[in-house]
């Protein structure tokens, strides 16, 4: 069993910057892969990041493209989304995913494991 909790979630301006962080347990982590997730009012969950077990391979959302950086530290079994230039409509749930393989993934199915979410809200 995996448990992820996130944290850093709030209420930003337009234009401002946010780091959310994932904690992990398990002596594991290092052998997952990691993403991350948003789910607005009324829409479906959409994938925002994914980063491979070692980091070495990061993908991302169109629409977060230049803005937002995923990163992981398996020492500290941490992964993180420093998300800069925030808009209004990145305002949604954001969730931290774990997937019990070493490749990252962009589909919500395709992973194993799910934190309980972290509010963001971008005002205009």
């Amino acid at each position: 069993q995996v448990q992820l909790v996130e944290s850093g979630g709030g209420l930003v301006q337009a234009g401002g910057s946010l780091r959310l962080s994932c904690a992990a347990s398990g002596r594991t982590f290092s052998s997952y892969a990691m993403g991350w997730f948003r789910q607005a009012p009324g829409k479906e969950r959409e994938f925002v990041a994914a980063i491979s077990w070692s980091g070495g391979s990061r993908y991302y959302a169109d629409f977060v493209k230049g803005r937002f950086t995923i990163s992981r530290d398996n020492a500290k079994n941490t992964v993180s989304l420093q998300m800069n230039s925030l808009k209004p409509e990145d305002t949604a749930v954001y969730y931290c995913a774990a997937r019990t393989t070493v490749l990252a993934a962009t589909t919500p199915r395709e992973y194993d494991y799910w934190g309980q979410g972290t509010q963001v809200t971008v005002s205009s």
